[in-house]
């Protein structure tokens, strides 16, 4: 599975949102995991990669700093996400303020996960990496 593209979107509801059906076919199930990622965006990830990747990053020592903030950072923010019949989910609300989303979003395809970043913070992203 490759998530790629970019996608905007906009929200039917508070919080509520269409994952693209390109995406939406890549997923196993009707269930995502979506967490907090870098750069003020949010990481969604099909549930078993997730798993997979969790156990992963259990693996490492908390006796060294940066492991237990990464740690910290990524389980705190983890949330398991419902898509329904028509390919909508609704982002809890500390996820939509994090990642400073309002009426619509972007979602961009990362290769083995994608991305909900608002658009104006994706432009601002892009102008940092072009320079």
């Amino acid at each position: 599975m490759v998530f790629f593209g970019e996608y905007l979107v906009s929200f039917t509801g508070p919080g509520r949102v269409v994952l693209p059906k390109k995406l939406r076919e890549l997923l196993q199930g009707n269930i995502f995991i979506v967490t907090k990622g870098f750069n003020f965006c949010l990481a969604g990830y099909d549930k078993r990669d997730w798993e997979k990747r969790a156990s992963e990053l259990l693996d490492v020592s908390l006796l060294e700093q940066d492991n237990l903030e990464k740690r910290r950072f990524i389980f705190s923010s983890t949330s398991y996400l419902e898509i329904d019949e028509q390919g909508r989910f609704v982002i809890p609300k500390p996820m939509l303020e994090y990642a400073k989303l309002d009426k619509k979003a972007l979602v961009v395809g990362v290769g083995d996960h994608f991305e909900i970043w608002s658009p104006e913070e994706w432009e601002k992203y892009l102008k940092q990496v072009r320079t």
